[in-house]
């Protein structure tokens, strides 16, 4: 038998991700949730506020400093983007979240040539 004790500074988290979404690996069909989809928290409506486990109270309290990427949230919760994703559908289907997703930019000028682009390709691919 071993001395040796695990804690979570020396192992990560001792929770699973498919256990904090509870087996899904992508949100419902209703939410297309893009890295860069921009998430806002939303006030209560007044109505009674479902309760929330740590990992969906702990990012829904990231959201709230700010509107923020998807991306970004992901990192600041230090999870796996699927997992972000399932937490931000549940959210929002509780409706304490809104979901925008990114604004396109139409590229004009020089970035938007294709004969540029193609050489910026083949020079990387030199790398």
């Amino acid at each position: 038998m071993s001395d040796e004790h695990w804690y979570e500074d020396e192992t990560g988290s001792m929770v699973r991700p498919y256990t904090v979404t509870r087996g899904r690996t992508r949100p419902s069909e209703q939410h297309a949730i893009d890295l860069m989809s921009q998430v806002t928290a939303l006030e209560p409506d007044g109505a009674a506020q479902p309760e929330l486990d740590h990992a969906r109270a702990s990012l829904l309290d990231l959201i709230r400093r700010g509107p923020r990427p998807v991306a970004e949230l992901a990192a600041d919760a230090d999870l796996p983007l699927t997992v972000v994703r399932v937490l931000l559908g549940d959210l929002a289907e509780a409706r304490l979240v809104r979901i925008d997703r990114p604004r396109r930019v139409q590229a004009t000028g020089p970035a938007a040539d294709p004969g540029l682009l193609r050489e910026i390709m083949e020079r990387l691919k030199e790398l």
